[in-house]
């Protein structure tokens, strides 16, 4: 049996819909984390985000096959971790992410990319790898 392939936009449409049964097996998460800002020191990062509202905090926006707050401890620990999340990671905002979660591996990694696009379009300052 050939395995499910799921797109970001059909698995919005199939979180309104009564449950698949692949989905129990579901475990990627986007997850997005508050980064001091501090880190807009950083001229790569500023770079990134030259229309960043002030007034909106700094961002790390990720996903992982882990639960998030496992990924943020490895983030923080500085393993296999992106260096604005490791040096300037202060905590998740699941206010931001949780909603999407869980999800097939592809959808997560389109999501991933979506979210960060989204996020930066409303002013915050976001990094995405």
């Amino acid at each position: 049996m050939e395995p499910h392939i799921i797109t970001a936009g059909q698995f919005f449409a199939a979180k309104h819909r009564k449950q698949h049964p692949e989905e129990a097996a579901w475990h990627h998460c986007v997850y997005v984390i508050e980064l001091d800002p501090k880190v807009l020191k950083d001229r790569k990062f500023r770079a990134a985000n030259p229309d960043h509202d002030p007034s909106k905090p700094c961002l790390y926006v990720g996903c992982t096959g882990m639960s998030p707050e496992m990924r943020f401890e490895n983030h923080r620990r500085g393993y296999k971790s992106n260096r604005y999340a490791h040096k300037f990671g202060l905590r998740l905002r699941p206010d931001l992410y949780a909603c999407y979660n869980p999800m097939p591996y592809d959808a997560a990694a389109e999501m991933e990319v979506e979210l960060a696009a989204g996020l930066r379009e409303d002013g915050y300052a976001v990094w995405q790898a």
